[in-house]
């Protein structure tokens, strides 16, 4: 198929956006932009629901204000009673309604919910939402839910008191079950820029990020910070579509992140970085010493080589245990000596989090120690 110049709208972009294309290379350790990257206002909002579910099989709750939403809703219907009377609502269940509207979604379009009892429900099995208004930060109505809630928990109560739980029988989803009755603007067609978040902030990044985009146009893309990157983008609605469609796909190789150990105290889960590097210390833990020390080593070459003399390090470990249990804490220069001497002796999660601890306050340990 022949393409005619003079039929393109816009053939200085058109020709731009075709060399790109060209232009783009596989790296196995490149990624590209929308991997790493996030458009400045393209975002999904949180929307928020109170409603009720009806129809549960004697599961639901009878409390103050689960009565008073179930005659604020009879109201509604033109249905009044008095406030003297307490109406019997063991099938009826107070609920929060979650949902998350994403960036562009249209009116008419449907979105999934997440239904949560509020009260002393004990299931929501078998009950059906009633019409639900969402809303957002802004106080304004973007969408109506309703349908019936499926529960993957299960729950049993036995005469002497015994329980079993399976899951959480207390929360529901129902697909597709909101339908968007209004837009959210984007300011995505705003000014003459688009900007790029990264969702690891890091200057070098950043950096990496600008230069690739400046190498396919040059003196479009500015980095503004660790986070940001600024591209000029076209004015023309299509035209910005096409040409960010390109810009995602670019691919570029990230700098490598920090050294980090990340320590979860409530699983024991430990993630070691591979930038992480351990200085000579002497560790007395449970009973145990352990002695690291780093000795120069020189290595020369042959008289007819054309090797270089290097330095290189040999580590020495000194372990004395009072007891049968043992712990070896490897220094190492690389992530996998660390894991390995870990792994070898079997050391339990809370024995490594205490040295790592103690490594860092002295100072051998060096990367970030993390707890969460």
């Amino acid at each position: 198929m022949k393409i005619s110049i003079d039929k393109i709208p816009n053939y200085p972009l058109f020709i731009t956006l075709i060399l790109m294309a060209l232009c783009l290379q596989s790296n196995a350790y490149s990624q590209r932009i929308k991997d790493l990257a996030d458009i400045a206002g393209v975002r999904s909002n949180q929307l928020l629901g109170y409603g009720l579910v009806v129809g549960l099989p004697g599961t639901g709750e009878k409390s103050r204000y689960t009565e008073q939403t179930f005659k604020t809703m009879l109201r509604n219907f033109g249905i009044n009673i008095a406030d003297n009377i307490r109406p019997k609502v063991k099938n009826v269940a107070v609920v929060s309604v979650i949902a998350e509207l994403p960036a562009f979604i249209k009116a008419g379009q449907t979105i999934d919910i997440t239904v949560s009892s509020i009260g002393s429900a004990k299931s929501l099995r078998g009950g059906t939402l009633m019409q639900t208004i969402l809303k957002g930060m802004d106080g304004k109505a973007y969408a109506v839910a309703q349908g019936s809630v499926v529960v993957s928990g299960l729950g049993a109560d036995g005469l002497d008191g015994s329980k079993v739980l399976m899951n959480t029988p207390t929360v529901g989803r129902i697909a597709n079950g909101a339908m968007v009755e209004r837009e959210v603007l984007s300011p995505f067609m705003l000014g003459d820029y688009i900007t790029f978040n990264l969702r690891n902030s890091d200057f070098s990044n950043a950096k990496r990020l600008s230069d690739t985009i400046n190498d396919f146009i040059a003196g479009s893309a500015k980095a503004l910070d660790a986070t940001s990157v600024r591209v000029t983008a076209p004015r023309d609605s299509a035209d910005r579509v096409s040409f960010l469609a390109m810009l995602e796909n670019l691919e570029f190789v990230p700098d490598r992140p920090s050294a980090k150990v990340v320590v979860n105290s409530r699983t024991g889960t430990i993630v070691i970085g591979s930038d992480v590097r351990l200085l000579p210390a002497a560790i007395t833990h449970g009973g145990i010493t352990v002695t690291i020390n780093e000795s120069p080593e020189v290595n020369q070459p042959n008289a007819f080589s054309d090797g270089n003399t290097v330095v290189t390090q040999q580590s020495i470990i000194d372990v004395n245990k009072s007891d049968s249990r043992m712990f070896v804490f490897n220094p190492g220069v690389t992530l996998d000596t660390l894991v390995k001497a870990i792994n070898d002796v079997g050391a339990g999660p809370g024995d490594v989090m205490a040295i790592l601890e103690a490594l860092e306050q002295a100072g051998a340990l060096r990367g970030q120690l993390i707890i969460i």
